[in-house]
């Protein structure tokens, strides 16, 4: 047996899962293919997001070439007639979680639901009861439960004032949604485990609460009214209340806010014709194909180039190339990034141990040294691309937090400001809606909101590049006389940064200061929508 190896990935365990989770629109049962779609192109991609490294070729190409030989040939139409009902099988309708008017259901029997990402296993274990019966359930659900609300309920057959809080406890859980995750365990099926854990519960019922990991209540009774009590205050210690989540705002809630991409593709050979010698580097053939075989023929087809020397080309690009053609090589990444395995590699190539993406804050810094001397052409493409790297979600953590963020807040600002070039405006203001969008989305954590696309780790715009951002946006609504397209865009953005934010915070000082209030009443819309969308944006600045 061979063995090669490719090295050692730091990448923490909740990245490597959502990378695997970007896979599945690529890797179907449908693609599957045993000698041109199979394991080892799977574990060539996989490599490369982990180590920066595929399989040797001469493994990747192993069902082919065997196919090429005689032997193979004459195997080929039994293999394919074994591989029909497996490939053309319909695919598996995902499991559901189950509504909550039939709201119990045991831990185990959800497994499957939730080993996809945690989004999905809140959406599996969130408004309903869990009935478990090991501590390792337990635990995996209070781990669930470490950014928001958790309560067990102790109980057994016996209990007869049990069953006065049976109905009241099914319904907390269904109000409750994904804020809190109820667990009911009964003695008298439950594993002596437990009763190690949890030595001093001598008598049922008995409820313990859990607020973001850490213990906060402990009492026994059967009152209904006592329960309800404990477990609002419980919900509102674990998320605190916001005005703004009083308020009727459906027309700013229901817009869309999937990420804004910029995915057309140009003619690459004149494109890579503009970078003259340079763009004759091997990396720079290497991805021209992979694209053009991606567009032509589908992501299965399309194996993944060496990704570590285009990342080096584009590194290398900033001096080798000069400033009227440098778009190019930018615009080469924006529409590799289109296809989420080059996303995950570039999201997660990380230089030392910055935990910063190397090649992205390189290209990004250097147009935002340039500033506004950058060319028109390059400007534009920064923007394109920027947007392009919300579609993975392996790089809104990155780009919500320095240095990423404040460089794209920086080259934001100073197109947004730019009144020469319209459609820098408008691409500022889609890179604008994706920054508010996915600000707006992880601050919804806080208040028990599920957002099962983002990572754990991802936090907030700094205050000050939310200011900024915020600034630049109402003078947009300032300035902007007619009802357009692009003031659309810049009160939506608006409402999303101020919906949910700190109260005692500098962004709500800004707004006050600032009068956005003020500016934002004067929009003159003309569509209903449009006009109560306005409405609403206001009154979330008024408070």
């Amino acid at each position: 047996m061979e063995v090669v190896k490719l090295g050692q990935t730091s990448l923490p365990l909740e990245v490597i899962l959502e990378y695997l989770e970007s896979l599945k629109t690529i890797y179907t049962a449908e693609s599957y293919d045993l000698f041109m779609h199979n394991c080892n192109n799977f574990s060539n991609d996989f490599a490369m997001f982990l180590v920066g490294k595929g399989i040797p070729s001469h493994i990747t190409s192993l069902p082919q070439d065997v196919l090429n030989t005689p032997f193979g040939q004459m195997l080929r139409p039994q293999i394919d007639a074994m591989m029909r009902p497996i490939t053309q099988a319909p695919t598996p309708q995902p499991v559901q979680p189950m509504a909550p008017a039939r709201p119990q259901a045991t831990a185990a029997s959800n497994n499957q639901a939730a080993s996809s990402s945690n989004g999905s296993a809140l959406a599996a274990y969130t408004g309903r009861v869990n009935n478990v019966t090991s501590i390792d359930e337990v635990d995996k659900l209070l781990s669930l439960a470490k950014d928001r609300a958790a309560i067990i309920f102790f109980t057994s057959a016996t209990c007869g004032p049990c069953k006065l809080v049976y109905q009241p406890y099914d319904d907390l859980a269904a109000e409750a949604g994904s804020k809190c995750i109820f667990i009911k365990i009964d003695f008298t099926r439950a594993d002596q485990s437990i009763n190690t854990r949890y030595p001093n519960v001598r008598a049922t019922p008995t409820f313990i609460t859990y607020s973001k990991g850490s213990k906060q209540d402990e009492w026994s009774g059967a009152d209904p009214r006592q329960l309800r009590s404990n477990v609002e205050s419980l919900l509102n210690a674990t998320f605190p209340p916001h005005p703004h989540l009083s308020q009727s705002t459906p027309y700013l809630l229901r817009q869309s806010q999937r990420p804004i991409t910029f995915t057309k593709i140009p003619p690459l050979e004149k494109l890579v014709a503009k970078m003259g010698d340079v763009g004759k580097a091997p990396a720079v053939s290497s991805i021209v194909s992979f694209i053009n075989t991606r567009e032509k023929s589908g992501a299965i087809e399309a194996p993944l180039t060496e990704l570590p020397q285009f990342a080096n080309f584009l590194r290398n690009s900033t001096t080798q190339l000069p400033p009227e053609v440098l778009f190019a090589a930018y615009d080469l990444l924006r529409v590799a990034l289109t296809d989420v395995r080059v996303a995950g590699f570039f999201a997660e190539e990380h230089k030392g141990a910055t935990g910063t993406p190397a090649t992205v804050h390189h290209m990004l810094k250097h147009v935002e040294a340039l500033n506004e001397s950058a060319p028109y052409p390059l400007r534009l493409t920064t923007l394109h691309l920027a947007c392009n790297l919300f579609s993975s979600p392996l790089f809104v953590p990155h780009l919500l937090s320095t240095p990423l963020s404040s460089a794209l807040i920086s080259i934001l600002t100073t197109s947004l400001l730019d009144d020469k070039h319209p459609a820098l405006k408008a691409s500022a203001l889609s890179l604008a809606m994706n920054l508010a969008s996915s600000n707006h989305q992880i601050r919804m954590k806080k208040y028990g909101g599920n957002v099962s696309h983002t990572l754990s780790s991802a936090n907030e715009l700094g205050d000050a590049e939310q200011t900024e951002l915020l600034a630049s946006l109402l003078e947009t609504l300032g300035s902007e006389d007619q009802w357009s397209e692009n003031k659309k865009m810049a009160l939506i953005a608006t409402g999303w940064l101020a919906y949910g934010a700190d109260l005692e915070g500098e962004l709500r000082d800004l707004w006050r200061v600032m009068d956005a209030a003020g500016t934002v009443g004067k929009i003159q819309a003309s569509a209903t929508d449009e006009r109560m969308l306005v409405k609403e944006v206001q009154k979330l600045l008024e408070v």
